[in-house]
């Protein structure tokens, strides 16, 4: 983060900081909370049609819809901070992070993980949030994840974790079950 501790740089301008963006107008915070939704719900919607019918132009759709997102999620981040639980509500904020962790800009994702972990910490959105962006980034920057959310596709077995013997306590401490049982979860539904 720079600046001072009022401020937060984005896209090098500094911003008011997640206190001042905190007092946002009802009806603002309502229509932002519609537009993450919808945009999430769009995207989900799209993936199911690729399922069905897995012709190139839905992969494209896709991307194409991921790449709107991203750019509605900056906006909303660049004038009114990380749109956390508190702000939007829990369903808009979860949706803002799945719209963050299919963008392609790992530079965002590095700043909304940070603004993320704040907010978490204030208790203004589930530290679950912070957990799989943070695992996100880590495996996106060739590093081992703290808390093993992220799974190999291909061998189907987690990325490298940091401090294994550990793993299943910080799990627990941001909502999630014990590793074995997410992977036999996984597995069950191949």
């Amino acid at each position: 983060m720079n600046g001072s501790p009022g401020h937060l740089a984005v896209n090098g301008e500094p911003r008011r900081d997640r206190v001042e963006a905190h007092r946002m107008v009802p009806e603002l915070a309502t229509a932002l909370a519609g537009e993450l939704e919808r945009r999430a719900d769009e995207e989900r919607s799209l993936m199911r049609q690729a399922r069905a019918d897995p012709a190139p132009q839905r992969r494209h759709a896709i991307a194409e819809r991921r790449r709107a997102n991203a750019a509605a999620l900056r906006t909303i981040v660049d004038h009114h901070g990380w749109p956390a639980a508190d702000l939007v509500g829990p369903p808009a904020s979860t949706a803002a992070l799945m719209i963050l962790l299919h963008a392609a800009d790992l530079d965002f994702q590095l700043l909304c993980r940070d603004l993320i972990a704040q907010a978490a910490a204030d208790g203004r959105c589930p530290a679950l949030h912070h957990a799989y962006i943070a695992d996100h980034c880590a495996v996106e920057q060739g590093q081992p994840q703290f808390y093993g959310t992220r799974v190999n596709p291909v061998t189907f077995r987690p990325y490298p974790v940091r401090r294994p013997g550990t793993l299943d306590e910080r799990r627990r401490d941001v909502g999630l079950g014990p590793l074995d049982e997410q992977m036999r979860t996984l597995r069950a539904g191949e």
